[in-house]
């Protein structure tokens, strides 16, 4: 196999080599997306974040983007001795938007580590249109 290194056969992919390399709590977030009515919901699990400095959330395209950045500190006093530690990285998640998502009207909210996204849904006035078959 000429061109191909060793590396290249055996790189892992992203989720894994972020597991492995033990940043996966940082990177990623739970999120549950349900229909209220005309409205696509979706929340997200992001404690410990400053909503207006550090979460962008945008609509394009269908598709609903969550990008952000977590800066947090845990802090170990003791009489032997003082730890800190770090966690912090930034993180994006892509969400596909169904059919008839707008980008018009759409509002989020953030409480007690809970951002909370909704998207109108516009309902067609029918299932479809029926297509005539021809008999040639």
């Amino acid at each position: 196999m000429a061109g191909i290194s060793r590396r290249d056969r055996f790189e892992l992919p992203e989720p894994m080599r972020r597991f492995f390399e033990g940043d996966w709590d940082v990177s990623s977030f739970r999120v549950e997306e349900y229909r209220d009515g005309a409205t696509m919901v979706v929340r997200a699990e992001l404690p410990s974040i400053d909503p207006e400095k550090d979460l962008d959330v945008t609509v394009s395209e269908g598709m609903l983007r969550i990008r952000g950045e977590r800066r947090e500190t845990e802090e170990h006093k003791s009489r032997d001795g003082y730890r800190t530690e770090f966690k912090y990285g930034s993180f994006t998640r892509d969400i596909p938007l169904p059919a008839g998502a707008t980008q018009d009207d759409v509002s989020a909210s953030y409480r007690d580590g809970v951002l909370e996204v909704r998207v109108p849904l516009q309902e067609s006035g029918s299932s479809g249109r029926k297509v005539p078959v021809n008999r040639v």
